[in-house]
């Protein structure tokens, strides 16, 4: 009854209120002075209290008992990761309640790795969104297994924790692996030591690997299965290094071959061939002994622990072939061999592998004309020679060639007699000579000056060439220094002889320039002579001068038959030509003056006395004498 009897009051109060409210609003806004306040019989009216009879909180205590209300909810960030409970499932979403006002929904496919998921269970997920434009609480269990994936990622790439991870795809440059849920990429260059070529084999495999590298801006992590394999193959190769000794025989596999060797595979190590360790003998390449993937017996000559490397022989688990020569080689011997080097002062004879003897130059052949070896043997070639020495204790061995055959010098005088003519071939030429080969060992040189009587070469190689046979006449014998001295001209008679007469001096014949300087011109002449023409003597009358090529009239001048020298002039004919038509006006000359003076004398006998017309007639007689003197002087 109380609580109606208030519940009118405050109506009848609130009435009250409205209906006087517009006159005191008026008054107090039309007023321009104050009046004093009249009461009225409301002015006991409580305005904290509402027509529901409820009063108002103070602040401080409201706020007291929003706390309490905010306090029974849980408190969450954005990104904060927290576990939750499955209280209901769809076809397509779980409801998971975290404690907060209103439970999220996840996907359903995020569980897809947990196959027998049912409500009641706790899952861990991360909070993306408080309220998202619909106001709903928004959560991510993928987010979360990612967080916590890269969480344990970083740690493994600081302890360096070998970890399991599955190949789930092929990508450029590498392959994808799930480690923790998280993608990770493994490149490459880092699944295995060896090169890897196909991708597609590895994909669905379970493998161990390091994390090598880390991104922590875009959260993206390396692996490596390569590091693991490399750390136990240095722990292998820690093992053998430390029981290695020099002189320790190994089993390794060739596992590379280059031109300087072969590497060796020796369980985890590596060790290197050197070529010239493989064989006694001289090889030119390692794959001529050694094969890929072929196991061996190898020694261990050195090794160095810093920089793990080791120099393996296979050619010191056998004698050295000097040491086990046969009993029957000796000074004397005849041996064969194959050429395997070659320099400018012999060829090296392999007579047995690792068994060289040097043939010098000087034992190729019994003529004492130059020879180049590099010209004379070619590599692979078989020759049998004499050994010459032999000294075991320095594993030197010289051998000849020439020695096979008897000297043919000892009996030149029989064969190769003074004068008598042979055929020979052209072994070699210079500028001074041609070097000609009668038979093996025996051979002489033609001087250029004996290769023709008529013409001068300004280099043998003019004349003949290597390779061409010659004739020759042999001029004489130098027995004791092997050289015989030959002539080719001399074969036939000294043309000049005969010639003598026919280019004597002042003889004019034709001739054309074949080569012009400015000392003069070489001129071709019939009968195949050559003579040369100064340069002032190749002046034409017109104030030219005769030209290469150009065929004109040359007058001999000199003839020297011993010299071999003819000297011609062009000049010569037409100044000679011009002297001889002066000479002519001058004898003219002369007898006609001679005529006038006759007939002077035979008119004076014939007058006795002269007359004034006959002294006119003498005068004239007389000038005209005058005038032919001088014409003839």
């Amino acid at each position: 009854m109380n609580l109606i009897n208030k519940q009118l009051n405050a109506d009848a109060q609130e009435n009250a209120a409205a209906e006087t409210a517009p006159e005191v609003t008026t008054a107090t806004t039309n007023a321009p002075v104050a009046e004093p306040v009249i009461e009225t019989a409301h002015d006991d009216f409580d305005w904290s209290i509402d027509k529901r009879n409820v009063s108002h909180y103070a602040e401080a205590e409201r706020m007291k008992y929003d706390k309490v209300y905010d306090d029974t909810f849980v408190q969450i960030n954005d990104g904060e990761i927290v576990k939750g409970g499955v209280v209901a499932m769809t076809k397509t979403d779980v409801v998971v309640n975290i404690g907060f006002k209103s439970d999220g929904l996840v996907s359903l496919n995020e569980f897809r790795d947990v196959p027998g998921l049912k409500i009641g269970d706790e899952v861990e997920v991360m909070v993306v969104e408080k309220e998202d434009r619909s106001g709903n609480l928004h959560l991510s269990r993928k987010s979360a297994r990612i967080f916590r994936a890269w969480e344990r990622i970083v740690e493994v790439h600081k302890t360096g924790e070998v970890i399991t991870g599955t190949v789930t795809s092929k990508t450029k440059g590498g392959l994808i692996v799930d480690v923790f849920g998280m993608e990770t990429f493994l490149p490459g260059s880092q699944i295995d030591v060896k090169p890897v070529t196909d991708y597609d084999q590895f994909v669905g495999k379970t493998m161990e690997f390091k994390v090598v590298k880390i991104n922590e801006t875009i959260k993206n992590a390396v692996v490596s299965h390569k590091a693991l394999i490399e750390s136990d193959i240095e722990a292998q190769r820690a093992e053998i290094m430390s029981k290695l000794e020099k002189g320790q025989v190994l089993e390794g596999v060739v596992k590379n071959i280059t031109d300087f060797g072969a590497f060796m595979d020796l369980g985890g190590l590596d060790g290197l061939l050197y070529i010239t360790d493989i064989s006694w003998g001289r090889i030119s390449h390692p794959s001529e002994v050694v094969k890929m993937d072929q196991k061996l017996q190898v020694v261990v000559l050195d090794f160095d622990d810093d920089k793990k490397r080791i120099s393996l022989g296979l050619k010191q688990l056998t004698p050295h072939p000097w040491d086990v020569l046969p009993e029957g080689l000796a000074e004397g011997s005849v041996v064969k061999g194959k050429v395997v080097n070659i320099e400018d002062y012999g060829a090296f004879l392999e007579i047995q592998p690792g068994v060289e003897g040097l043939v010098h130059v000087s034992e190729i052949t019994w003529a004492n004309t130059p020879i180049n070896a590099k010209e004379f043997f070619k590599l692979g070639d078989e020759y049998e020679a004499k050994v010459v020495t032999l000294d075991k204790d320095s594993r030197k061995m010289s051998l000849s060639i020439k020695q096979m055959s008897q000297d043919p010098w000892s009996t030149i005088e029989q064969k190769f007699p003074e004068g008598s003519k042979h055929k020979g071939l052209v072994k070699n030429i210079t500028p001074y000579g041609v070097f000609v080969e009668l038979e093996a060992g025996i051979g002489g040189m033609i001087h250029i000056s004996d290769l023709s009587w008529l013409k001068r070469f300004n280099h043998p190689s003019d004349y003949t060439k290597v390779g061409e046979q010659i004739d020759i006449v042999i001029l004489s014998i130098d027995k004791e220094n092997r050289k015989l001295q030959l002539g080719h001209k001399q074969l036939e008679e000294d043309p000049w002889n005969a010639l003598e007469d026919t280019f004597a001096i002042g003889s004019v014949h034709e001739g054309t320039v074949t080569r012009k300087d400015d000392k003069g011109a070489v001129v071709q002449l019939p009968y195949g002579l050559e003579g040369f023409a100064p340069n002032r003597h190749l002046n034409k009358e017109d104030g030219k001068q005769v030209q290469a090529d150009e065929t004109a009239q040359f007058m001999v001048i000199e003839f020297d038959r011993n010299e071999k020298r003819i000297v011609l002039s062009h000049a010569r004919i037409w100044e000679q030509a011009e002297a001889e038509t002066k000479e002519a006006a001058k004898k003219e000359a002369r007898a006609e003056a001679d005529s006038t003076k006759k007939a002077v004398k035979n008119i004076q006998s014939k007058v006795e006395k002269a007359t004034l017309g006959d002294l006119g007639a003498l005068a004239e007689i007389k000038a005209k004498l005058q005038e032919g003197e001088g014409d003839a002087k």
